[in-house]
């Protein structure tokens, strides 16, 4: 349970950050904060997408008819050392109104993972005619800057066999609310193992199977009363879908077994910036309802490799994978045959 209150703090921090970001930036007009939150955002949405889609087995030997497993699942996708993930390039002919204050046309900047402070930028314009406003402010730096270099996703699993080689899967995490935050996530999923087809099946020292899971995330975090910018009803909701598709082999022993797969990950994440927003101070001083939508995809082939220990009713798990974003996970699961 701890595992899955972290999980809804992590994602109010990443929902509060985007906040403070919009805010700052929505001084500079409504086309440039779009354009930087969209940069901003991005990495954030597609690690949170690999996060969310790890986990969905720790065999290959799908379960035999009635045999059944539940699971508290961990993961832990790392963006340590991820420098095209941190950081992005803002060159200032993108952006409207969006000046250096240094004086440069173009700076590595942070993303909402990174750590980059410091960076100090303007717009300039005239409220009234002849009469020149300059705005200053400091763009934000992300998640590595609270030293947190992961982002973590927990949920509950189970898995229940069918007809011979299938296991049906679902997962959810509740949802989970505050003052301010909602989350919450679910996804169904499916294991087909091949070898259960084959004459042999009982003798064979291995398993192959396919798996396809699907998962849904969706948060909210309502900040009207923050009373950073005027405004009302002003919140961030947050939803995301991702497939996974996925080869496993794993073998067949008693106690301890070793699992490995191979696949695609495919998802595609909106963030919504709802509400009503006064810009009070510097040049283009208005009033916007609902701003923008961002739209973010991620998609790669996906490898891991994991052992998993038997221990009658008990079991534990843990396996790491290599993708665009590498990801540990960890279950404790308890299960019958």
């Amino acid at each position: 349970m701890r595992k899955l209150l972290f999980f809804g703090a992590f994602i109010s921090t990443v929902l509060m950050t985007a906040q403070s970001n919009i805010n700052d930036i929505l001084a500079a007009g409504i086309d440039d904060a779009e354009r930087f939150t969209d940069s901003y955002l991005a990495p954030v949405s597609s690690g949170a997408m690999y996060s969310i889609s790890s986990g969905w087995y720790n065999s290959a030997d799908a379960k035999p008819l009635g045999g059944f497993e539940i699971s508290i699942i961990g993961n832990l996708t790392s963006f340590k050392n991820k420098d095209d993930q941190t950081g992005f390039t803002l060159n200032t002919a993108d952006y409207e109104n969006l000046q250096f204050v240094d004086g440069s046309t173009s700076q590595l900047v942070s993303t909402g993972l990174g750590d980059i402070e410091g960076v100090r930028v303007f717009v300039e314009g005239e409220v009234v005619p002849g009469v020149p406003v300059r705005e200053e402010f400091e763009l934000p730096t992300g998640l590595a800057s609270e030293n947190i270099n992961f982002i973590p996703s927990a949920f509950i699993q189970a898995s229940v066999g069918l007809i011979k080689g299938t296991e049906i899967k679902a997962r959810f995490l509740p949802k989970i609310k505050t003052d301010d935050v909602a989350i919450g996530l679910y996804g169904v999923g499916v294991q087909h193992d091949f070898t259960k087809h084959l004459p042999a099946d009982k003798i064979l020292p291995v398993a192959i199977s396919g798996v396809i899971g699907f998962t849904h995330l969706d948060g909210t975090y309502d900040f009207t009363n923050t009373s950073i910018i005027a405004g009302s009803d002003q919140r961030i909701e947050l939803d995301a879908n991702t497939w996974t598709f996925q080869i496993v082999a794993s073998t067949r022993l008693k106690v301890i077994n070793f699992y490995g797969g191979l696949g695609y990950l495919t998802g595609t994440s909106k963030t919504d910036v709802l509400g009503t927003y006064i810009v009070q101070s510097g040049p283009f001083q208005q009033t916007y309802e609902d701003p923008f939508s961002l739209t973010h995809k991620a998609s790669g082939v996906t490898g891991n490799v994991g052992a998993k220990l038997k221990l009658g009713f008990f079991r534990l798990h843990a396996d790491y994978s290599i993708g665009e974003f590498n990801n540990i996970s960890f279950g404790i699961n308890f299960g019958f045959r």
